[in-house]
């Protein structure tokens, strides 16, 4: 197990003698042997006899080589920090109870029988077994030693230092994942995180995919990993054929799906196996930040707790899946129904509050070319036909300044008027001018009384590259552009989850609106949505183009002085980093409290839309912690909108935080 709380789960599918423990079991240890790496390695139910042996299970001869069969895979583990879970029939006393043995490096710590019999149609296990109930001896006999039995056994991690302190394993076994209330409900309710299911499963059509969704919904509903080992095609196959299936999921999300009968591919009949790095620690954050587990359904009885023995690894590789734009939809046959989800959810969130606005109200928005106004126009435009409403009543106002490109100014008037909303320009810049006169200002050090526009304008092209820093410069336009929107009557935000995660706004300009539908849209998807927008909604003609031509642009508040051709200089990835790092900051810090180092590591094994230097990462990370603790004042204070994904960060909803807070603890690994 890693230091960041990433714990190693194998789930295998064997090879089966049927009847013959010892061959299963060297079976065992050959897998064993190529997972050397995992911590925990589950293996199908009564694997090591096999799951078909029927009416031989009363056999005491089956039985003695069973427990031979598990004394070989105990020695093959000895010593060895890893935990190993095998299936075999026990007798206790007597009855006979189909079992799951959990084994770590000591050797067997515990043994789990199974609740829940299936007796119907194929299944016939109550002639053979006796299902658990919670009554059996609370010890028995295993290989010379008294090992624990029972129904309320789990098995924390120990010997993982600090990584593995909220790691606790639960077992149940097959049947126990298809009744109402599994028994991992319970186990996770008690503390278990990784829920092992050691199965036999056959296969029949459309079973497969009821298996899995059984899998992943209970991994959602115990917000745990379950990983889920089922018996294969070398099973007897008089009656039936088992699949093989193998799943590892998370939190409801399926991590890993192995080779079945039905699949579409050649039959395996050898041994194979997944293995995933499961995330204890996410797990643990989102228990104690978003789930219940005070409030039980029913009686639980207090469960015994069994320590297994783990270490903690300096294994630098990973086995997980990081998404790179954790926000943005994965290309798929869902990728259609996911986009039109976000839309419909910002437009319903606008719908409702224009329902409250005169019929005959006018909305005004204000369109700068960039990004995120064009997404709220958009947004806007298919309100207004949801209600029915002109869009002329939607008013489009873009108000070039000191720093407005032709690019953007083209694109900002052809947008509108592609869409046919009512469109208008001021130009801001006689204002400015004004106020930094009124004010005493002089921009980047150039003395503007007595001025006009176009002294000033030629003035500023000549300011060096490096000394073009002006807050006052920027605030002004920014907040006159509000101040002409909010006279005309109620203003439509723009503003995206990033820009707000940065507090890249100007305090009481962009910051602020009447509604915002683009509040919880991070950077990364507003790109993907207007791109996603031109190629499905605009499939050709000038509305697709110039949606294409906002996307290409270079994302900046165009505030600077661009250069003397007329180009963007005021970049604002150049000064703030990448906003693809940003929002995978923003996902990983906020969604899931991973700490900065974690993240980093993470961040190794994402595929970016380009590679960055370790050096960059680094500096962003600090800058996005850095701003994110500094500009929460401006998060306090933000208009109402739609909560859209999994991230918001509306002090009136997922997000509340002092204004003050220091990151010092947060940023002491940059200091190192």
């Amino acid at each position: 197990m890693n230091a960041f709380g990433l714990l190693r789960v194998a789930c295998a599918s064997l090879k089966t003698s049927v009847g013959d423990p010892a061959a299963n079991a060297r079976e065992v240890v050959g897998v064993l042997a190529k997972t050397e790496a995992c911590d925990v390695v589950l293996f199908p139910e009564l694997c090591l006899t096999g799951y078909t042996c029927a009416d031989l299970f009363y056999q005491p001869t089956l039985l003695d080589a069973a427990l031979d069969a598990l004394k070989t895979v105990v020695e093959a583990n000895a010593g060895k920090p890893r935990v190993v879970v095998v299936g075999l029939p026990l007798g206790v006393g007597p009855h006979l109870y189909n079992c799951a043995a959990v084994i770590d490096g000591r050797g067997v710590r515990g043994v789990v029988p199974k609740q829940h019999l299936p007796n119907y149609k194929e299944f016939y296990e109550r002639r053979w077994f006796r299902p658990a109930k919670g009554e059996e001896p609370a010890e028995v006999d295993i290989l010379g030693r008294s090992t624990p039995f029972g129904i309320d056994l789990l098995f924390p991690v120990e010997g993982a230092g600090a990584a593995g302190r909220d790691a606790v394993i639960g077992v149940e076994i097959c049947e126990d994942l298809w009744i109402p209330i599994p028994p991992s409900a319970s186990q996770a309710l008690a503390g278990a995180t990784l829920l092992l299911n050691p199965s036999a499963g056959n296969e029949t059509i459309g079973k497969s995919a009821y298996r899995t969704d059984l899998v992943v919904g209970q991994s959602g509903r115990c917000v745990a990993a379950y990983a889920y080992a089922g018996a294969g095609p070398t099973e007897s196959t008089t009656d039936l054929v088992f699949g093989g299936h193998c799943l590892i999921a998370e939190n409801g999300g399926l991590m890993a799906e192995s080779r079945r009968v039905g699949d579409g591919k050649p039959v395996e009949r050898g041994s194979y196996w997944i293995e995933r790095d499961v995330d204890v620690a996410r797990l643990t954050f989102l228990r104690r930040s978003e789930a219940t587990f005070e409030s039980p359904v029913g009686p639980i009885r207090p469960f015994r707790r069994v320590p297994v023995g783990l270490a903690s690894s300096e294994r630098d590789d990973l086995k997980r899946y990081v998404a790179a734009a954790p926000f943005v939809p994965t290309a798929g046959p869902e990728l259609n129904r996911r986009c039109a989800e976000i839309f419909e959810i910002q437009v319903a969130g606008l719908a409702k509050r224009m329902e409250r606005m005169p019929e005959a109200s006018t909305f005004h928005l204000g369109v700068s070319g960039g990004l995120d106004s064009t997404l709220a126009l958009l947004v806007a435009v298919k309100t207004l036909d949801l209600l029915g409403r002109d869009r002329k009543l939607l008013r489009g106002l873009t108000m070039p300044g000191f720093g407005t490109t032709s690019r953007t100014r083209t694109n900002a008037i052809d947008l509108m008027d592609h869409l046919g909303v009512s469109s208008e320009t001021i130009d801001i810049a006689p204002l400015a001018l004004q106020t930094f006169q009124e004010l005493g200002h002089a921009p980047f050090g150039i003395d503007a009384k007595g001025m006009d526009v176009e002294t000033l304008r030629a003035a500023l092209l000549d300011v060096p590259e490096d000394r073009r820093k002006d807050l006052v410069f920027e605030n002004v336009q920014a907040r006159l552009r509000t101040f002409l929107l909010m006279s005309r009557g109620f203003v439509i935000g723009t503003g995206d989850l990033s820009e707000m995660a940065l507090g890249w706004s100007t305090y009481n300009a962009d910051h602020m609106s009447m509604y915002n539908p683009n509040c919880s849209i991070p950077k990364t998807l507003v790109r993907f949505l207007v791109s996603y927008a031109a190629m499905h909604e605009f499939p050709e003609g000038p509305t697709r183009d110039t949606l294409n031509s906002i996307a290409e642009t270079t994302i900046s508040p165009e505030l600077l002085p661009p250069s003397k051709r007329g180009e963007i200089l005021q970049s604002t990835e150049d000064a703030l980093g990448p906003y693809e790092l940003h929002d995978f900051f923003l996902y990983h810090v906020v969604r899931l409290g991973y700490p900065p180092e974690k993240v980093l590591f993470l961040a190794r094994f994402a595929e970016f839309s380009k590679p960055y230097p370790p050096e960059l990462v680094a500096k962003t990370l600090k800058t996005f912690l850095s701003r994110f603790f500094a500009q929460q004042y401006k998060r306090s204070c933000v208009p109402d909108g739609p909560k859209v994904g999994t991230v918001s960060l509306s002090p009136r909803g997922d997000w509340r935080m002092p204004s003050d807070a220091d990151a010092a603890a947060w940023l002491r690994w940059a200091q190192g």
